[in-house]
């Protein structure tokens, strides 16, 4: 247990500064195992309002906890008004359970939730008084770990991590804090700890690589060597394998100040195999694992109990696709009923939003619904494998307006790949017949309370995606396009929001980079960039000079194109979906050719399953459209798993999926 306790210091701070409830502990459901003999800090690099709703935060510490012999805290970047008087004082980055400094931990974890967070990752280490990169921290420094969805591409964030989890962590994570305790209890010198940890499957370690030039990697296959034989050439990442069967009731926090999400979360499945190609999420969270109806629903009722929240949220990147979606949303609704408890689906399809699952989701509190079309041609959804038409959104349209909302937003990306002015004119016609039907769904007295928006985002090339090899456009180019949409919207009754292209400029670069985008991110936030996801705190400036000073070029990183045979910065990590899958899908792409969902039709041979070991696990069939019957799927068995019915990918297809020189047609056939 850290010995100091820097309240008496922190106190006299807090009437000074905005939104002192930030830094208070003993929240309720908090979880203080100070007799634990190893201390591990798990660390949100942004504001308490943000971190605290972070379903990964949640778990990981509980997953620390439940662990004999180690605590875990928590810990979140301050706000820029706190964060200054700190320095202005002279106070270290604290815990909030003990407010203990994060730097006399045994282990720190910070998460890399998203690209913008990493100027806010210098700015967590430098207000701990840690030294930002691992080659300067000495012995009785904390062994500082990432994870993350920004962990698929290391590279940026690489010398200011001693190791790197690439994947789910619920086991992950203790298992290296096990050999962190094991070592550091033998004496182990700091490089013997990294060396060991570097054997755990799934764990990067990046100081054990030497970066390649770009013609060495391309000629070698990748851009990072290993410096030792026992050191892996690839990083797979990790999967918690136990996830259908585990409980779905993550014991949570409840804060004293409003948070984001401010409700009961309760994850119903994880992975989503739609394979959207811009999707990184889709790509690195197979294969698709469902919790039974029965786990779901008693989670739901235990949660609430515990946690006296009026709202909860079934959690997932797409769970109107779970295969027990209506039954578990009629069992919570029949549950919740005369509490005043809104259930709500956050992640909903087009194609499975019809008229039941909108009497389903709709509750009492009707606040607005969000649909992503994500194109505004067929043509180009097509290209992006998004795999819904307009009929699907006309026909969710109708069912939601027709169950009592009346607002809507739609949700577009400019910029994708193959993209055209055409493409852009078709958003706002697919906006403004979208606000037709809406409004012919509703009483005549009450059309003039529909309200549609329309928000569009820059398209973002991600690591671990088919689109991986595509450059950004230019922030100027985004304008152009944007400037085009809003002049094609004729109703006034349609509003038009973007995103702005200079912050996604950054992100792109982030998220393309190699080792070159981390001098970049500390020469930005030394000369003052941090919060750069908030708008109000952006420092292009920082960024510009930053890039000048060391003679790089961040818009040939965020723009250039690249043929699928080049090899790029994260090649040594996978999320164990084969890079000829990804290939063969940016071709798809290109042709305007789109791939099935394997859990609704064949396996598509991404290679996730056979790589893993791992099956899809559906708790039933899923039907391929609301209503239907569900498709049986010959390439599936059923399997009795946890006491429920799961679905699996053929054991035989496996070595098909991952055999060198397969077709398409030979694997799926």
């Amino acid at each position: 247990m850290p010995s100091t306790n820097l309240w008496p210091r922190v106190e006299p701070l807090l009437a000074r500064i905005e939104r002192p409830a930030r830094y208070l502990n003993h929240e309720w459901g908090c979880v203080v195992k100070d007799d634990a003999p190893f201390q591990f800090c798990m660390i949100y690099p942004d504001t308490y309002e943000l971190g605290q709703a972070n379903q990964a935060v949640r778990i990981l510490v509980n997953a620390v906890n439940a662990t004999e012999g180690m605590g875990a805290e928590r810990a979140f970047l301050p706000a820029v008004d706190m964060a200054d008087l700190m320095r202005e004082e002279g106070v270290p980055l604290f815990s909030l359970e003990s407010c203990a400094p994060v730097a006399e931990f045994d282990a720190v974890g910070i998460t890399l939730p998203h690209e913008l967070a990493a100027t806010n990752i210098l700015e967590t280490l430098d207000l701990a008084g840690i030294p930002l990169r691992t080659e300067a921290r000495a012995e009785d420094d904390p062994i500082v770990l990432a994870g993350g969805p920004c962990a698929y591409n290391p590279e940026p964030y690489a010398p200011f991590f001693d190791a790197i989890l690439v994947g789910e962590g619920e086991e992950h994570l203790p298992e290296v804090l096990g050999r962190i305790r094991e070592l550091r209890a033998e004496g182990a010198r700091r490089a013997d700890i990294l060396r060991a940890l570097a054997a755990i499957p799934g764990t990067y370690v990046p100081s054990l690589y030497r970066w390649r030039s770009e013609k060495e990697a391309q000629e070698a296959g990748s851009w990072a060597e290993p410096l030792f034989p026992d050191v892996p050439e690839v990083v797979d990442k990790r999967v918690f394998a136990g996830f259908a069967a585990s409980d779905a009731m993550e014991p949570m926090v409840v804060p004293y100040t409003e948070v984001v999400h401010d409700r009961l979360n309760v994850e119903v499945l994880r992975g989503c195999a739609r394979g959207c190609r811009f999707c990184q999420a889709g790509m690195m969270y197979r294969p698709v694992r469902e919790r039974s109806a029965d786990n779901i629903v008693a989670a739901v009722e235990r949660g609430l109990a515990e946690t006296g929240y009026d709202e909860v949220s079934l959690t997932s990147l797409s769970s109107t696709d779970h295969s027990q979606i209506a039954e578990i949303l009629t069992r919570v609704n029949a549950a919740c009923a005369g509490r005043g408890v809104r259930v709500s689906v956050p992640s909903q399809r087009l194609d499975s939003f019809g008229v039941e699952m909108a009497e389903l989701v709709a509750g009492q509190k009707k606040g607005g619904l969000t649909f992503a079309p994500e194109a505004g041609t067929q043509r180009l959804r097509d290209v992006i494998n998004k795999n819904v038409t307009e009929d699907d959104l006309f026909g969710a349209i109708d069912a939601a307006f027709a169950a009592g909302w009346r607002r809507c937003k739609l949700y577009f990306m400019v910029g994708l790949p193959t993209e055209t002015d055409d493409d852009i004119k078709g958003i706002a016609s697919l906006a403004q017949r979208a606000y037709d039907r809406a409004k012919a769904a509703v009483p005549a007295d009450q059309r003039g309370s529909v309200r549609m928006s329309v928000s569009v985002a820059v398209f973002v090339p991600k690591a671990q995606t088919p689109f991986q090899w595509d450059g950004q456009i230019s922030p100027e180019e985004t304008l152009r396009r944007v400037g085009l949409l809003k002049r094609s919207v004729k109703y006034k009754a349609v509003d038009v929001h973007y995103h702005d292209p200079k912050t996604s400029f950054v992100e792109a670069v982030m998220s393309r980079g190699g080792r070159e985008a981390a001098d970049w991110v500390e020469e930005a936030w030394a000369r003052g960039a941090r919060f750069d996801a908030w708008t109000e705190h952006f420092n292009e400036e920082a960024w510009t000079e930053a890039a000048e000073a060391l003679g790089i070029d961040p818009a040939r990183i965020a723009q250039a194109d690249f043929g699928t045979d080049y090899v790029l910065p994260w090649a040594h990590i996978t999320a164990a979906v084969s890079p000829k899958f990804l290939a063969r899908e940016r071709e798809r792409a290109e042709a305007g050719i789109t791939t099935p969902d394997c859990t609704f039709e064949n396996c598509s041979a991404c290679g996730a399953c056979p790589t893993l070991g791992l099956d899809i696990e559906l708790m039933e069939e899923r039907p391929t459209k609301e209503g239907d019957a569900p498709a049986r799927n010959p390439y599936r068995k059923v399997a009795a798993a946890c006491g429920d019915v799961a679905v699996a990918c053929h054991p035989e297809r496996r070595p098909q999926a991952e055999a060198e020189g397969t077709s398409e047609e030979e694997a799926i056939r």
